[in-house]
């Protein structure tokens, strides 16, 4: 059981990248950005292929420049070609595909059999962790990310884009462009989600052209959960609430894995469903308010009648 909830809690971390960039998208930004999916195929892509080239921790920040790419693309649909950010989304993950499979030499998936990674590289220089050493590697590098999206979010720039999710109008009036603040935003996002698809494809020693299929819905599926715990107050408990989710929900997924609670093939379905509930949550609270509320007007109704 513990190497169970040890391996959880690696997953939670090497994923969490991922629901802080739903967290600068969907909601600072207010962005529903489906480019998730394609982009974290893209950014392990990127890293497996350098780390088999002999640079692994080169990957690393290669794959987050493919991911600012990727970005890049969306946010021209989107605020230069008038494209609505769902399709934009859709658009752009729909020609990663290509792009990734050119990035890993036209094949479907690409191993790393006897290759060094940043993971072995540092369990070498890390040796007083032991096992623990990915963790280690994983937390520091999660840490560091979080860290650097919320003081980008307290600069004057980052307070930009988050005003632009508030108001474009607001921050159009303030002469700031909002297509560059969009353009920004899901840039850093998409780079975010490449940093986790680098870290999970030499994590996992192998990267897949499907492997990021529902990345965006279980990422999302993190991000609530963690609000549900923390709330969603402020940046700070916003960044370490994405952080907190992705954890639980790797836990959660362990424990039904070992229990078998859930079957493991109705899993997907019973996020699809989690993250369709906490979504349609306030307006189901608003109307279950309404029909209290219409509910003692008419039982007060009667009772003047009588």
């Amino acid at each position: 059981m513990a190497y169970i909830i040890k391996t959880a809690l690696e997953l939670g971390l090497l994923y969490a990248p991922i629901p802080l960039a739903l967290f600068l998208s969907f909601r600072i930004l207010n962005i529903a950005d489906m480019t998730t999916d394609g982009c974290f195929v893209l950014g392990a892509a990127v890293s497996v292929t350098w780390a088999a080239a002999g640079h692994p921790f080169l990957g690393i920040p290669m794959a987050m420049a493919a991911g600012v790419l990727a970005g890049f693309v969306t946010a021209m649909l989107q605020t230069r070609f008038g494209v609505p950010s769902i399709l934009a989304g859709i658009i752009t993950n729909f020609g990663l595909y290509t792009v990734n499979l050119m990035v890993m030499g036209w094949s479907s998936n690409v191993n790393l059999l006897k290759t060094d990674t940043m993971f072995t590289i540092f369990a070498k220089g890390a040796s007083f962790a032991g096992a623990y050493s990915d963790m280690l590697l994983v937390a520091i590098i999660t840490a560091i990310s979080a860290a650097a999206l919320i003081w980008f979010l307290s600069t004057r720039l980052g307070l930009s884009i988050r005003a632009t999710g508030d108001n474009s109008d607001m921050v159009r009036a303030s002469s700031v462009n909002p297509r560059f603040t969009t353009t920004v935003g899901l840039c850093v996002s998409n780079s975010l989600t490449a940093l986790s698809g680098a870290m999970v494809g030499q994590y996992q020693n192998t990267v897949d052209i499907n492997s990021g299929t529902g990345i965006v819905v279980i990422a999302l599926a993190c991000l609530i959960i963690g609000e549900t715990i923390l709330g969603k107050k402020n940046v700070v408990k916003g960044a370490f609430a994405a952080i907190l989710g992705s954890i639980v929900y790797r836990v959660i997924y362990a424990i039904v894995l070992k229990t078998r609670i859930v079957p493991i093939q109705g899993l997907k379905l019973v996020t699809a469903l989690v993250v369709a509930f906490a979504i349609a949550f306030p307006t189901i609270k608003e109307y279950i308010h309404f029909a209290r509320k219409k509910h003692m007007a008419a039982k007060a109704s009667v009772k003047e009648e009588n």
